[in-house]
């Protein structure tokens, strides 16, 4: 008769899990609302943000000309319209090349800060050497040797190469073989 107290016993806890399982389910409806009214706000405040730069969009004048941006999407298949979106995709481009610029030019300064200084001191005392032999009594380098000017950065092919290659993009010449 072990069997018939356990079915009571199931019994028992079957007729008291769906009261279980409607309180639960009562205690999780009212995070489920909020949760869902949380996402709701956000969304409409993400709604607002957009419609607000869309309208700022009408303002802005990109730095990539208009007529250029129709000419790449017209060449793509893209038809729009909405100067608000191409705008925004102006905007993206220049972006994009401002990114890469930015790239090129630290991959320059660190390849002009890699450059030995004592490099350079040697080739000034050469210089010092060489007006002092040739009758030079102050030592000072002749005034046609130009002096380096350390703020100016160029910009070479290797440093666009690299910024490039961050992206995805190769940049580099094939090799060339006879």
């Amino acid at each position: 008769m072990s069997g018939g107290p356990s079915y009571s016993a199931n019994a028992a806890a079957s007729s008291s899990a769906p009261q279980d399982s409607q309180q639960s389910a009562t205690v999780v409806q009212p995070s489920q609302a909020t949760a869902q009214t949380r996402r709701a706000d956000e969304q409409a405040r993400k709604d607002r943000t957009l419609a607000e730069f869309l309208l700022m969009l009408d303002d802005y004048e990109p730095l990539i000309p208009n007529e250029v941006t129709d000419y790449y999407l017209q060449r793509v298949g893209f038809e729009c319209d909405d100067v608000r979106l191409k705008r925004l995709l102006s905007l993206a481009a220049q972006k994009f090349v401002s990114d890469i610029a930015a790239d090129a030019y630290q991959h320059a300064r660190i390849r002009t800060n890699a450059q030995p200084a004592a490099r350079g001191r040697a080739a000034a005392t050469d210089k010092s050497a060489a007006n002092t032999a040739a009758g030079g009594a102050s030592g000072a380098p002749a005034p046609s040797a130009p002096l380096k000017d350390k703020t100016k950065t160029v910009l070479t092919m290797d440093d666009l190469s690299a910024a490039l290659s961050e992206y995805g993009i190769n940049a580099r010449k094939p090799d060339f073989f006879l």
